[in-house]
């Protein structure tokens, strides 16, 4: 943004838009000066002076070239998995090659231009909202597809991201799925000139699958795929979401807090040998897209209870990403839940509609008030607007702590004013003990000493009618 802001010489309050068309004018402008004198072959130029010259190039392609990008990924999306040819593919190589780069570099940055759009159009399109908590996220989704200097991306990781796996957490309903796909739709995918079309499509690049469904009995089949024969009911092969999974691509683990032990052990061989041997086989199979976790548990009670092996957690978590609940967004931004009923809206109908936006706003103010929680996140959302189109009424869903949670006890308390600083005291510190087991432990969390500590804990325990565990 400052770099479109200097190149265009434009101030501060311009358009966005009209900051972009303004630099990538000048950069043209440029370019052409330097390739009236003879100087816009990049083989001419080495160190520093070609690093500058080629962004110049490559600054000034992609803006050009963008909008054809983006209606690309309009058509690829309508066509499905199989892989269109690129119509404007030969004009975008030759304005490569015009400035001195060969077929490799040419093809290299063509499917690289690509891949910035999908990713545009997948995290900033599809993940919609103002608040900082959402700008946060989009560019943590950024950074885990392009790291934080796209320059040492591209010279270095491009083609070895698989070994960089990612744990989104964040309660139900978030949104934690939608994240995922961007991730597993902006990976890099190769081009391949004489076909005009690149290696596969990206609506085959994701892949997920909900463990929570899933017996014991079958999740290995599913996740692995099995053999005829290997077991009763296994009338003929059977690929799992592994074997499905597009090298290019990713798998997404949805809800891994509910995996075995057993089961983490041979996810964490996948993970760490890219192999795995479908049920009833003897033959490795390899595996070559990125691994995406999800749980909206959270992720320190799964390991503290030990449901979550350490070696597991330690070679999934290349990057944790943490999905913002809905009621977290609205309170920093309030004008988050105008941008999301446009998005939501305009997604169900069709087109956009100022008016159904009032409507369901009008509702959500008048029936549910400013503090109202969205225990259901966006997913609640959805079905708010829903439910107002057809009746123009919404109840919300008023849930009702359940006595036994502890957090939900405390979380009443506090929002109704019935309990003094003791007791809350005396409610955190069992509700740390219950996460991690000793006196010592909720003492090192909270900086009381451990008589104070297991003081209370026997305090609320009296009053709970219950004994410590």
């Amino acid at each position: 943004m400052d770099f479109d802001l200097k190149l265009s010489g434009l101030s501060k309050d311009t358009p966005e838009k009209e900051q972009v068309a303004k630099a990538v004018h000048e950069v043209g402008e440029r370019l052409k000066k330097l390739e009236t004198d003879g100087w816009v072959n990049i083989r001419g130029y080495s160190g520093k002076d070609r690093q500058l010259v080629l962004a110049a190039v490559l600054f000034h392609y992609f803006y050009l070239f963008r909008e054809k990008f983006d209606q690309f990924i309009l058509d690829q999306t309508e066509a499905g998995d199989n892989s269109l040819k690129v119509p404007f593919a030969q004009e975008a190589l030759s304005f490569l090659r015009k400035k001195g780069l060969n077929t490799e570099e040419s093809c290299r940055y063509f499917a690289l231009s690509y891949q910035l759009r999908r990713a545009y159009f997948f995290i900033n399109r599809r993940l919609v909202g103002r608040s900082p908590a959402m700008t946060k996220l989009r560019f943590n989704l950024w950074n885990n597809v392009f790291t934080h200097n796209i320059d040492l991306y591209e010279r270095y990781l491009i083609s070895r991201m698989e070994d960089f796996s990612t744990l989104f957490l964040g309660e139900t309903g978030t949104g934690k799925g939608i994240a995922a796909m961007a991730l597993g739709c902006s990976g890099f995918i190769p081009f391949n000139e004489k076909k005009r079309s690149f290696l596969e499509s990206f609506t085959r690049s994701f892949v997920s699958i909900n463990l929570s469904q899933y017996p014991d009995t079958l999740i290995e089949s599913e996740l692995f795929g099995h053999k005829k024969g290997a077991f009763t009911g296994a009338v003929k092969d059977h690929t799992g979401v592994f074997g499905r999974c597009s090298p290019y691509g990713a798998i997404l683990l949805d809800e891994i807090g509910e995996v075995k032990s057993h089961l983490q052990i041979k996810l964490l061989q996948i993970l760490q040998e890219r192999v795995f041997l479908p049920v009833g086989s003897h033959r490795k199979s390899r595996f070559q897209g990125r691994v995406i976790a999800s749980t909206n548990e959270p992720i320190e009670a799964l390991r503290s209870r030990k449901s979550f092996r350490d070696d597991f957690y330690y070679r999934l978590s290349s990057d944790i990403i943490t999905v913002p609940p809905l009621r977290k967004r609205i309170q920093e931004d309030p004008d988050e839940l105008h941008d999301l009923l446009s998005f939501t809206i305009e997604k169900m109908i069709g087109v956009p509609s100022p008016e159904l936006i009032h409507m369901v706003k009008k509702v959500i103010d008048t029936q549910l008030g400013p503090d109202y929680e969205w225990p259901g996140n966006v997913r609640e959302l959805e079905q708010c607007v829903r439910r107002v189109i057809l009746s123009r009424h919404y109840e919300g869903d008023r849930v009702i702590p359940d006595t036994n949670d502890l957090a939900g006890r405390l979380k009443q308390g506090i929002e109704t004013g019935s309990m003094d600083a003791q007791q809350l005291l005396s409610g955190y510190c069992s509700m740390l003990y219950r996460r991690f087991g000793t006196f010592e432990e909720v003492a090192r969390h909270t900086n009381l000493d451990r008589r104070t500590v297991k003081k209370y804990i026997k305090e609320w325990a009296h009053d709970s009618d219950q004994e410590p565990a």
